[in-house]
């Protein structure tokens, strides 16, 4: 659900695009069944708006804006490329400003651990630097980014915090925010055919202290996919990973449990940890053109790192460290987008069930 508009600015057009759909299914869920620590259904509602410029100082340069705005939650992203000839790698000039709540790690797990309320920590985040794609082969891609960091937590009041609600800190420094130069390298394959498909991605992320104070450390995070036709189904089979050493404030903890993780959890609910692993398998058979069932199973765990967390977030908040999800769910495809339900159930026969609507274009 959304509306484009091209307007002309000179010799250069803009285009405009304009959507809500993003997440309002998700939105209108019926309160118990919700997945989410915040009060209204309307907290879900995210509206989009895209601003691309293709010629901006005449010799073909892009422009990007783009904002994500939600009753919680914003995101203003504006991207600038000159054009290089296509055996060079692509540049982009990227700064990113975002406020999210922090729910993944200070959220509180509640009904049995199926839904995750706020913990009062939201995260501020400034980030300037320049990506570098480079020309890929038939199956691989790879980028590579240095970006500036600054990331400030703040409370439900837009207050900087340096402490949560129990007086455990939420930065590395201790101090009202964290900086850090972070080098990224991201690598992709892909391939598939009429029956099967792959998919390997990892991303290794470097923190170089420029100054004394300035975080130290090296994240990686891993996921690879497969897909094979089972009959007149299809079977996929996901693993993730990742892990973290060196300076760490709990934010960069890898959060497991939600929607794309363990099924069944609410956003965090399993664990928070310096290493995760999750498992997911899916068997979807059609039923007819437009309708997909589904069964599932998710599992997580935090290798038992939870406690090397600062402050140790996960053990305070009770959360299990380890957990399967399993349910079932349907596909439905509408020229407009793809429309998602699932049913999940946890170790704790609490029920869960999750809403999803994506567009066919994003």
């Amino acid at each position: 659900m959304g509306a484009q508009k091209s307007v002309h600015a000179g010799k250069a057009k803009i285009d405009f695009n304009v959507d809500f759909t993003h997440r309002l299914c998700a939105a209108m869920m019926v309160h118990s069944f919700r997945n989410s620590g915040t009060g209204s259904p309307l907290s879900l509602i995210v509206g989009s708006l895209c601003i691309k410029h293709p010629n901006l100082f005449g010799k073909s340069e892009k422009l990007d804006v783009l904002w994500d705005k939600g009753l919680s939650d914003s995101n203003i992203l504006i991207a600038y490329r000159k054009p290089r000839p296509e055996w060079l790698a692509q540049h982009s000039f990227v700064i990113q400003h975002s406020v999210s709540p922090e729910i993944g790690i200070h959220g509180v797990p509640v009904d049995n651990f199926s839904r995750t309320q706020s913990g009062g920590v939201n995260l501020c985040r400034f980030s300037a630097g320049l990506d570098l794609d480079e020309p890929g082969s038939s199956n691989w891609s790879s980028k590579t980014s240095i970006k500036f960091e600054h990331v400030r937590p703040v409370n439900d009041d837009g207050n900087s915090i340096s402490r949560d609600l129990h007086g455990f800190p939420v930065t590395c420094s201790g101090n009202y925010g964290d900086k850090m130069v972070v080098l990224k390298q991201e690598s992709r394959f892909a391939k598939a055919d009429d029956h099967s498909f792959t998919r390997f991605s990892l991303q290794i992320e470097q923190g170089i202290p420029l100054m004394s104070k300035w975080l130290i450390f090296n994240r990686f995070k891993f996921a690879a996919s497969k897909g094979v036709k089972v009959g007149p189904g299809f079977l996929l089979a996901s693993l993730t990973g990742g892990s973290i050493v060196g300076d760490i404030a709990p934010y960069q903890a890898f959060a497991i449990g939600g929607l794309g993780s363990v099924r069944g959890y609410g956003e965090g609910a399993v664990g928070s940890g310096r290493s995760c692993l999750v498992a997911n398998a899916e068997l979807t058979f059609p039923m007819n053109h437009i309708l997909d069932a589904a069964l599932f199973c998710d599992c997580g765990t935090d290798l038992g790192s939870g406690r090397y967390v600062p402050g140790n977030p996960g053990l305070r908040h009770g959360k299990p460290g380890n957990g399967v999800g399993v349910g079932y769910g349907v596909r439905v495809k509408f020229p407009m987008g793809h429309f998602q339900v699932d049913y999940a159930l946890n170790d704790y026969q609490q029920k869960t069930i999750y809403f999803g609507f994506s567009n066919v274009a994003s």
